[in-house]
């Protein structure tokens, strides 16, 4: 898989996959993941990516020029899948969007800025709009590296253990269950007997019932999807 990011801050973009499962899966070649600085793409001297809103209004907005000449770059280059533009209008990121997106070959995500782009941005070139939550936030740049980890990990090769991924939280629209380790015991809180029976089909017949109970509790709307 590749990744192309387009940023105004590609210094804030970058430490999250200079360490921990992403720095692996890049180092393993398991994926790729570019940085563009759109500044690079102005056509003056002040390197100039925003401007005024027709209509008057607060806030500025990104110019449609240095997008569209970074997006038709990589255009000539290779296919896309998808160019995904980050707004806290757009489609909230949820698991199985995640698991739509790891099967994908070459992507695009956009991080906006200010008030947005230009709407002719969106008409043109996005393909997919998302959101990782109902707030709003300075940039897109965080937004890209939260949707790039909920990608990325679960990519064939990236986790040590490749089930695992499919035993988290909002995988069969149900929280995880219960989890624990060593010690047995500790401040008189015991770990459940039926994890040391040795009986895996009991077990698993647990967690499922965990799961539900605790998704029936905390996220009962999530019963409620198809």
């Amino acid at each position: 898989m590749r990744i192309d990011i387009i940023t105004v801050l590609p210094e804030l973009l970058k430490s999250p996959f200079e360490a921990s499962i992403l720095k692996r899966a890049i180092e393993a070649n398991l994926v790729n993941v570019h940085f563009h600085n759109l500044r690079d793409y102005t056509s003056n001297n002040y390197k100039t990516i925003d401007d005024y809103q027709f209509g008057g209004g607060a806030g500025m907005v990104m110019l449609i020029e240095p997008i569209d000449k970074c997006i038709s770059k990589l255009k000539e280059e290779r296919h896309y899948d998808e160019v995904i533009y980050m707004t806290p209008d757009g489609e909230t990121l949820k698991q199985g969007i995640a698991n739509t997106l790891s099967l994908k070959k070459n992507m695009i995500i956009l991080c906006g800025h200010y008030k947005g782009v230009d709407q002719r941005v969106r008409d043109l070139f996005v393909t997919k709009e998302i959101s990782i939550g109902d707030y709003v936030l300075s940039g897109g740049e965080l937004g890209a590296a939260v949707l790039c980890d909920a990608i990325i990990r679960l990519i064939p090769g990236v986790l040590g253990n490749e089930t695992s991924a499919l035993t988290d939280s909002f995988q069969d629209n149900l929280l995880a269950p219960p989890i624990y380790t060593r010690p047995r015991e500790y401040k008189g809180l015991k770990v459940p007997e039926v994890l040391f029976s040795g009986n895996f089909p009991k077990i698993e017949k647990w967690r499922e019932e965990k799961a539900y109970e605790r998704t029936k509790e905390r996220r009962p709307d999530l019963l409620d999807r198809d």
